[in-house]
């Protein structure tokens, strides 16, 4: 078989052991894996006419890294938008909306992601304090978490939406004053759909552009490959224009969404949908809500927040979503379970305990937990002992969350509850197997930010502050088998990669630097050198 890659003069980072091989390059064949390891001068040699050859210059090769979670269609769409995360207060969110509005064309929409609700303070939120500036501009605002929204006033009036409404969804719902007026606050994907819906959408052009270019980001970031947990609108069809078409640079795993309400029939289409996907893409799993979020209100706690708010699951009949999971755990289908409250994360693992009793899918059927905010000491033990993954987004508490629990989501969830922020390192001591990822567009993607956040818990934009919880900590070690090891483990694939060996998969990523000498608030900027999926060259430093 002929040699598709050589790369030498490496560095080659084994997390399984964490220390470097003995070989000093590698090479990778027509199939797109490792066929050789060894030292320059014998992997130079099987190079022909058709070979990529890189001169890596001591740069360290560590398997590909993997984004555990991420909504690279829905992202690429919304970070469109006004980036509303950098304000810190209403006035410059204030700020923000008039210099866009200057912009903008009559009629046409403002579209803002990212708003952090620690902006409002004490006060309510909801979209008075920005009506003078959006005074007839149809506009919707995106809370950084991406289930709620803001919409204005004008916004409101063009989808219909005067009043309360009832969803599915049980968490679901349009912001009401005493008097029965929209706030503008639309909690949940159901109600934000309600404008959504009228507001213009991008051709299919402009979404399959602005979804290789995001790509292309995330693989000069040293990604090669992503959990994607949705499938909405033209995803599917988007990932398999650009495979076709050899555009797509990172290897995709897809989890289609299965929400309250879904029938026999539904359950039977998502198991039914399974395999579906190209080259670099495949479905495979489905992702499931049990809760919202805790910063507006909408997690499941076993008890109330500060405002007696997150009280209840997402589903309105938790039983069902029980059932559902029984039957994808029969029929050999993987789920991924957001959960962020302690109840919503106790029945999640309930269920699947259940599911397990039942027989059928066997210890295979790997199912996750997405997110786990905050849980108390009596659940940690259940996920290693039920086989169920811990899918953890670090960088949500770096940056969304405050040592001093001064925050929004720490505020209201209390002292004892905030304290148990983000239990990475407990949940792995106790034999978890830990996943890391970023959530993006909820969180920046690239990975390296993800792997220092999950080891120093300080805010990305000030690391001088104290950090949140260090003793939940990862180690250097840790975080990176969290993006390596763990992603291959989680989908089934350790055996072909997650590791620099022979027959393995040629997703590699290439660093400036050692990952796990380099001090955490460091290794965010430390560049990427090569990046590779199934040994074809995705991203490559301009002086290699």
């Amino acid at each position: 078989m002929r040699t598709r890659l050589v790369l030498h003069s490496a560095r080659l980072l084994d997390p399984g052991t964490g220390a470097f091989l003995p070989e000093t390059a590698l090479a990778v064949s027509d199939d797109g894996r490792i066929s050789a390891l060894g030292d320059d001068r014998e992997i130079r040699a099987l190079a022909g006419p058709a070979s990529t050859v890189v001169d890596l210059k001591g740069a360290v090769v560590t398997p590909g890294f993997v984004d555990g979670h991420l909504h690279p269609v829905t992202g690429a769409e919304l970070t469109h938008g006004l980036d509303l995360s950098y304000c810190a207060d209403l006035d410059d969110v204030r700020e923000a909306l008039a210099r866009e509005v200057r912009n903008l064309d009559r009629g046409q929409w403002l579209f803002g992601w990212g708003l952090d609700p620690n902006v409002f303070g004490d006060r309510p939120v909801g979209i008075a304090p920005f009506d003078a500036v959006l005074d007839g501009i149809p506009a919707f605002l995106l809370l950084f978490d991406a289930h709620s929204a803001l919409a204005s006033r004008r916004a409101l009036e063009l989808a219909g939406v005067d009043g309360p409404r009832t969803f599915d969804q049980a968490s679901a719902e349009v912001v009401c004053d005493a008097d029965g007026r929209p706030t503008g606050l639309l909690q949940e994907d159901a109600a934000c759909e309600l404008v959504e819906r009228v507001a213009p959408r991008p051709t299919r052009e402009e979404s399959r552009e602005r979804l290789a270019e995001t790509l292309r980001g995330m693989a000069a970031a040293g990604l090669t490959g992503g959990h994607a947990m949705d499938a909405n609108g033209d995803s599917l069809a988007l990932y398999g224009e650009l495979d076709a078409a050899g555009e797509l640079p990172l290897r995709l795993r897809v989890a289609p969404w299965c929400q309250p309400g879904t029938d026999a029939d539904g359950v039977r289409a998502l198991i039914e949908q399974q395999g579906l996907g190209g080259e670099l893409w495949r479905v495979a799993g489905v992702k499931l809500f049990m809760d919202g979020t805790i910063d507006n209100g909408t997690a499941w706690l076993e008890r109330p927040d500060c405002h007696g708010e997150s009280t209840h699951a997402f589903w309105p009949d938790p039983e069902a979503y029980t059932r559902i999971i029984g039957e994808l755990h029969r029929a050999g289908v993987p789920t991924a379970t957001h959960a962020i409250g302690d109840a919503a994360v106790r029945h999640v693992l309930d269920s699947v305990e259940k599911a397990r009793a039942g027989g059928d899918g066997g210890g295979a059927v790997r199912h996750r937990v997405e997110h786990i905010e905050t849980v108390p000491d009596d659940t940690l033990r259940r996920f290693a002992e039920l086989g169920v993954l811990a899918s953890m987004q670090p960088t949500h508490c770096c940056d969304f969350t405050r040592a001093d629990h001064t925050d929004n989501w720490s505020r209201r969830l209390g002292e004892e509850r905030a304290a148990r922020a983000w239990r990475c390192r407990d949940l792995s001591e106790s034999g978890a197997t830990v996943v890391l990822g970023s959530d993006w567009p909820i969180a920046p993607f690239p990975p390296l930010g993800v792997m220092a956040g999950a080891r120093h818990r300080r805010p990305s934009r000030d690391l001088g502050q104290a950090p949140h919880g260090p003793e939940q900590a990862l180690t250097p070690l840790e975080a990176l088998r969290g993006i390596t090891t763990a992603a291959a483990y989680a989908a089934g694939e350790e055996h072909e990669a997650g590791r620099l060996a022979m027959g393995y998969r040629a997703d590699l990523t290439a660093l400036a630097a050692d990952p796990l000498t380099t001090p955490s608030t460091d290794l965010p900027d430390v560049p990427v050198r090569l990046t590779t999926v199934s040994g074809r060259v995705t991203f490559r430093a301009a002086d290699l």
